[in-house]
């Protein structure tokens, strides 16, 4: 795909979004951003047709408003045939969708969903391709609020190799771009993840030291979770053939800080 193809990017204001849609700017392509904030909605279809009109290529990264397995399930099969139907009708020639490494290792919860909208996008008529991510670093700032209680945080335990959004867009874009022969058929779905393994409660410690909060984290872990030992031993880390790119968490941190 040349410089100047129009790409439609799904959830063009989110935490990858809008890495896709500043690098694709850069580079030169037609970007049409597609985010409720735009008047563009892939649940309802308000304005979808005309976002869709010429379109080339969408890069889907919309994310729902709940991690619920069932709402999640529900919001990416529902965004998904929308993009498919309606891309189809405008022509498009390729969706690529944003997932998770692991994710259909599990039994329950968000990464249930995220497989879901795997095989929705794979099963549509428009050709599709997936790339699955590690966690993201700035989910880390995420868990720190989410688990904050007064001086206390909790933090689930977990290893991963926690990779850039920015650099998790510039993948999604060579993939959207890539030429039909450099995706074979059969072959796995493509990985990409930080140089290095990494424990989630370390990364959250090192996040507030250098905000310099004295907030106490501990790593917890749920009994409850059928899926707990996935996420404390390697469910979610990358399988040989991922690609590994920086920046590390720390270096990520230098860069941002």
């Amino acid at each position: 795909m040349q410089a100047g193809s129009r790409i439609a990017v799904a959830g063009a204001t989110g935490r990858v979004g809008h890495h896709v849609v500043e690098l694709l700017e850069a580079a030169g392509h037609d970007v049409v951003s597609i985010s409720r904030s735009r008047g563009v909605d892939v649940i309802t279809r308000d304005g979808l047709e005309q976002a869709l009109a010429g379109a080339e290529c969408v890069i889907d990264v919309s994310t729902g408003p709940s991690p619920d397995q069932q709402a999640a399930t529900e919001f990416f099969t529902t965004a998904t045939r929308n993009l498919h139907e309606i891309g189809e009708r405008a022509g498009v020639r390729r969706l690529v969708v944003v997932s998770i490494i692991g994710c259909d290792r599990f039994t329950a919860g968000y990464n249930v969903a995220k497989v879901a909208h795997e095989r929705a996008a794979l099963s549509g008529p428009v050709p599709a391709r997936v790339l699955r991510a590690a966690q993201f670093h700035e989910f880390v700032a995420q868990l720190l609020e989410w688990g904050r209680r007064g001086d206390v945080c909790h933090v689930p335990t977990m290893r991963t190799q926690l990779v850039a959004a920015r650099t998790v867009a510039q993948a999604l874009i060579d993939l959207a771009t890539a030429p039909e022969e450099a995706h074979a058929e059969g072959s796995p779905i493509p990985e990409i993840a930080g140089p290095r393994e990494e424990r989630l409660v370390d990364m959250a410690r090192l996040l507030a030291a250098r905000r310099g909060d004295p907030v106490r984290i501990e790593a917890v872990s749920d009994g409850e979770d059928p899926d707990r030992e996935l996420f404390e031993t390697d469910g979610l880390l990358p399988s040989p053939h991922a690609v590994l790119a920086g920046p590390t968490f720390e270096q990520w941190l230098d860069s941002t800080s």
